[in-house]
């Protein structure tokens, strides 16, 4: 098999002065993950949800003073693009992956043009229709990164950052997981700060004159996102028993690129970097 057969086409693109806004909205109607910057015919960069997601947390007076859609997709892509020819096979597909610790890149003809884009989830339905005994827990499973359901949206971006990882899985009071959080999450939550700030929602709150007297003088109070507002439930997960292919099936299936492993609590976390590091050995 050739990476012909598993890239997708046609490729999203966007110049690299089109706006975040712009990109992010591109994400979020074809429910893609990844943009191919385009200047003059020849790719350039790429930006990703991660790219995006990362900035919603730094405090550089550019970003506080800058709504998204005014910011250049120029300011966020990643520009050490690297490519891959549609006749290179799955297994070189994955070395390119995991020695340069990326999940997609164009794939290009012989006049560097822009053909296809292959990405982790296209070895995930490679993986899935291989005929393998391999189990859940023998994927090298990482340890999951938990939050609680009302952390805030800065909690949750230092967590990510300082554990360099791309989801949490969100637990309940009682230690129950209820929901996950990844990039998809973070780069497409509603922004209502003018200044393209964290967002926040609106609590309406009210007061009462006495103990026991009537509700009354009702306002709205902004209030930080928390992950039960932005999180993906119900959670979806395996078992450390179950077939590995099993498991990219359900990937494959609900577009997702990362479950949690759980048995009697969260054991961790299957991603498409397991998969991807899996194919190495094929």
């Amino acid at each position: 098999m050739k990476v012909r057969e598993i890239m997708s086409s046609p490729v999203y693109v966007v110049s690299p002065e089109e706006t975040v806004a712009r990109a992010r909205n591109l994400m979020l109607r074809h429910k893609i993950g990844k943009l191919v910057i385009i200047e003059n015919n020849k790719p350039i960069g790429i930006v990703t949800k991660k790219d995006i997601s990362r900035r919603l947390d730094q405090a550089e007076p550019q970003w506080r003073r800058r709504p998204i859609d005014h910011i250049p997709i120029r300011k966020v892509m990643t520009e050490s693009l690297i490519t891959i020819y549609p006749d290179a096979t799955p297994r070189q597909l994955a070395v390119l992956m995991v020695e340069n610790n990326i999940s997609g890149l164009p794939v290009v003809n012989s006049r560097n043009e822009v053909t296809g884009i292959v990405t982790k989830w296209d070895l995930v339905r490679y993986f899935s229709e291989q005929p393998l005994d391999l189990k859940v827990r023998d994927m090298n499973i990482i340890p999951a990164i938990t939050v609680h359901r009302h952390h805030t949206i800065n909690h949750i971006l230092y967590e990510l950052e300082a554990n360099s990882t791309d989801r949490a899985v969100v637990l309940e009071d009682n230690d129950m997981p209820v929901g996950i959080i990844t990039n998809s999450n973070l780069t497409f939550t509603e922004m209502k700060s003018k200044t393209g700030g964290l967002p926040q929602k609106e609590v309406k709150m009210t007061r009462k004159e006495s103990t026991g007297g009537r509700k009354q003088y009702r306002y709205v109070k902004d209030m930080p996102l928390v992950a039960e507002d932005i999180m993906s439930s119900p959670l979806i997960t395996v078992k450390c028993d179950d077939l590995a292919t099993f498991a990219a099936e359900i990937m494959v299936s609900e577009r997702i690129n990362g479950l949690a492993v759980v048995n009697d609590s969260v054991m961790g976390i299957l991603t498409g970097d397991n998969i991807v590091k899996s194919i190495l050995a094929l």
